[in-house]
């Protein structure tokens, strides 16, 4: 079991940079595949990102790739998700995921735990 909580979402303008934070619960945060999702309004919650547990091997969504950073500090528990070049279609809520395992999914369906999200909204 383990417990995610997200911050970081905010409201910024176009072209900006924000950073996203999710730390987890738990003293075996580093047995997890961690993802980011993003749900916009209307829409299906969708892939942005992962990472392998030990960090060495990502994965982006072509929509994000080239702007979206995802890292992470197992010593903190933490994943992190560093967004520049902000556009108005990134608005959404996003979502911190979780798998155990070592394979590196980017279906929502394949993973089992979820923090309660955050909202990011770019003005244009």
């Amino acid at each position: 079991q383990v417990q995610l909580v997200e911050s970081g979402g905010g409201l910024v303008q176009a072209g900006s940079s924000l950073p996203l934070s999710c730390v987890a619960s738990g003293r075996t945060f580093s047995s997890f595949v961690m993802g980011w999702f993003r749900q916009a309004p209307g829409k299906e919650r969708a892939f942005v990102a992962a990472i392998a547990r030990s960090g060495t091997t990502t994965y982006y969504a072509d929509s994000v790739k080239g702007r979206f950073t995802i890292s992470r500090d197992n010593g903190k528990n933490t994943v992190y998700l560093q967004m520049n070049s902000l556009k108005p279609e990134d608005t959404a809520v996003y979502y911190c995921a979780a798998n155990r395992g070592e394979s590196i999914p980017t279906s929502a369906f394949d993973y089992a735990y979820w923090g309660q999200g955050t909202q990011v909204t770019v003005s244009s």
